[in-house]
């Protein structure tokens, strides 16, 4: 626990040990400049698409215990950068393989300033995942995200994830129904080390309530994943962003590692 909060503090409260009246500093150049945005790994980044562009990315982890998923998620602006719909669509192996619970999104850019931005996103799980195999929860899910990005200086960013995922009646692979609510949280600290390569450190952790009838159970988990990532830009507009990860376990996940490879394709389709 001790470790968990101060990991946490460190990275949530990066921006109030800057000044606050900098903020809003919305026009200042200093911070209008090239680099990666929008391709974190487990973090959720506070970007919605350009007007025009379109993001493919895909996600794969494989974790000691033998266990891998894999997601592709499709981003698009509608039409703008206001507001946009995306979808994931996840594959995994939990001792059976199959497809997980698809994801519908709708992320609303509520803030876009030079250095701070504000995205809050609702989905709407389906129940695409067979649960009598373990790969889904049987019912409709639902999803509040509230990912916020600010830009503490040219050489570092961060981001900070606080939702909560809440599946009524979800069935366990012996028919069993209980109320499913996961509470999550993160933050991370990139470094950019040019416009095309970035280090970063992400923290994640959540959770989960189970009830069932009177009974309740509590479950935690709380992950550290350092890696990298690097673009690579052509002329027609199209950018490819590869990059590798570690996520290791603290706390109650001790012991857990994997590795986490990620790759997103960005390119305009239309023009406003």
């Amino acid at each position: 626990m001790t470790m968990k909060v101060f990991l946490l503090i460190q990275l949530f409260l990066c921006p109030v040990v800057l000044s606050v009246t900098n903020i809003f500093a919305q026009n200042d150049s200093e911070f209008d400049f090239k680099r990666i945005e929008d391709n974190s790994f487990l973090i959720e980044e506070a970007y919605n698409q350009d007007p025009g562009v379109i993001q493919h990315i895909s996600n794969f982890q494989y974790m000691n215990d033998k266990t891998w998923s894999y997601t592709f998620t499709d981003e698009w602006p509608v039409p703008g950068r206001t507001h946009q719909l995306s979808a994931t669509i996840p594959l995994m192996n939990t001792g059976n393989t199959g497809l997980g619970d698809i994801a519908l999104n709708y992320r609303y850019q509520a803030i876009y300033t030079n250095r701070l931005a504000f995205a809050p996103r609702l989905s709407f799980l389906l129940p695409s995942g067979n649960y009598k195999k373990g790969l889904g929860n049987g019912v409709l899910g639902y999803q509040l995200s509230l990912p916020v990005s600010f830009i503490c200086s040219r050489k570092i960013v961060t981001h900070y994830n606080l939702g909560v995922t809440y599946t009524p009646s979800a069935k366990a692979m012996d028919n069993s129904k209980f109320d499913l609510t996961t509470v999550n949280y993160g933050g991370s600290v990139i470094l950019l080390l040019s416009a095309n390569f970035n280090f970063f450190c992400e923290v994640v952790g959540n959770t989960l309530f189970k009830k069932a009838a009177a009974n309740t159970e509590k479950s935690n988990s709380l992950f550290i994943n350092p890696g990298f990532r690097f673009a690579l830009n052509f002329k027609s507009g199209l950018q490819i962003v590869p990059g590798l990860a570690m996520p290791i376990g603290l706390g109650s996940s001790k012991g857990k590692y994997g590795l986490f490879a990620y790759l997103s394709f960005e390119h305009p389709l239309w023009k406003l």
